[in-house]
């Protein structure tokens, strides 16, 4: 999904001058009609520019990319709610459902912007958002999420899945409903546990699989089954993966039942992954259902981070960046080189441009101008120190 960018124009709008790179060049940027069209050397020639901004030496990224979030879900906006940690997924679902029958506000007022808000100040440009889809919200939630992707066109890109959180078999109206999401406007389909959830390995994957294909539609399920239940999902999803051709359009996310694979199970299922083109989305969990993330990236998986409940029903906590989060990395599998720490950056920038077409990825002519400047030394302060972003562009356009 992700594309190649040429050189453009150069019509400069600003030029970003003593602004660094993150091998260290010392460079100046120049940006025409929201995209980046030129990076050259500091002190060589460049085209005038209607504005000029001097970074002081600032390192510049692309923007961050959060793979998978839950606008429809955070109570950001509410009073604090005490959390109540039910024992199981299925406990949880109906716990929030219970919550959503008595609560009346809108998605708005409960805190999805607040959200959007907090992701841009910490460096997010884009993200993808799961969107429930159920007896209780049916296609209300997905509405409202539509209005405010409508709202933030330029300042953060929104991309929608269509998330069955009560499973397909076990709640009947929702297999016509995500028909009709992606008619809306959803941009892909997702999924739940078809073993844990449904009962069914293959049913619910045929629901998905099928709106996938008549929809042209790209796949995100989540999978929290553990064990050889929980392996076995990747695998079939793997397989139809694999049959219909929708290689590099099919996200697991969370994939647990990696954790608990041995050494012979998790090699099999990361080539079933890799050749499938498959990718795999976490949020660094805590606990023993973290996948072995750098084992997955060794053997070729695309792996890409986000935040997944940011406090809501599931998740009391708060963290919404995406440097955050690869500290997080960095904590749960003992990083401590610098090449390996600023090597986390990639799985919030350039893996999920390749996988969901989200953010620039990269800083080349022809991106998209979402860039960030951090004021430090070297990119791995930024992971470490869980810097904020001094500046943060969209388009072109300064966000913060």
């Amino acid at each position: 999904m992700s594309r190649e960018y040429g050189r453009m124009p150069m019509d400069l709008d600003l030029l970003l001058r003593k602004a660094r790179l993150s091998d260290g060049r010392r460079v100046v940027i120049g940006i025409a009609d929201g995209r980046i069209a030129l990076i050259e050397e500091e002190g060589a020639p460049v085209p005038p520019a209607r504005e000029s901004l001097d970074l002081a030496n600032a390192v510049v990224l692309p923007g961050f990319t959060d793979g998978h979030l839950h606008l429809d879900k955070t109570l950001l906006g509410l009073p604090w709610r005490p959390h109540d940690a039910a024992p199981s997924v299925r406990a949880r679902i109906e716990a929030e459902k219970a919550f959503r029958r008595g609560e009346c506000s809108t998605l708005a007022e409960r805190g999805a912007e607040k959200l959007l808000e907090l992701a841009l100040r910490h460096g997010t440009t884009s993200l993808r958002t799961h969107v429930d889809i159920d007896d209780v919200t049916r296609l209300d939630y997905l509405a409202q999420v539509l209005e405010i992707r409508e709202r933030w066109r330029g300042r953060v890109d929104i991309q929608i899945v269509a998330f069955p959180q009560s499973g397909i078999l076990s709640c009947p109206p929702v297999a016509d409903l995500l028909e009709e999401a992606l008619r809306m406007g959803a941009d892909l389909v997702g999924g739940l546990d078809p073993l844990g959830h449904d009962g069914d390995l293959h049913a619910p994957l045929d629901v998905v699989f099928g709106l996938a294909e008549r929809h042209g539609r790209g796949i995100d399920i989540h999978l929290h089954d553990g064990g050889e239940a929980g392996l076995s999902e990747i695998m079939e999803i793997a397989h139809r993966t694999k049959v219909t051709g929708l290689g590099g359009t099919v996200t697991i996310s969370h994939a647990f039942a990696l954790a608990d694979a041995d050494a012979r199970a998790f090699d099999a299922v990361a080539g079933l992954l890799r050749e499938a083109g498959v990718a795999i989305l976490s949020s660094i969990p805590g606990g023993d259902r973290c996948p072995p993330l750098l084992r997955l990236r060794e053997a070729g998986v695309s792996v890409f981070f986000g935040s997944d409940n940011v406090r809501d029903c599931w998740n009391p906590a708060s963290v919404v960046g995406m440097a955050d989060r690869t500290m997080l990395a960095t904590y749960r599998f003992g990083l401590r080189t610098d090449a390996d720490i600023a090597g986390l950056i990639d799985h919030v920038t350039r893996i999920p441009h390749a996988v969901t077409g989200l953010g620039p990825g990269t800083l080349a002519p022809g991106a998209p101008a979402d860039l960030l400047a951090f004021d430090v030394e070297t990119v791995p302060q930024i992971v470490v120190e869980r810097r904020l972003p001094t500046l943060v562009m969209k388009g072109g356009v300064r966000q913060v």
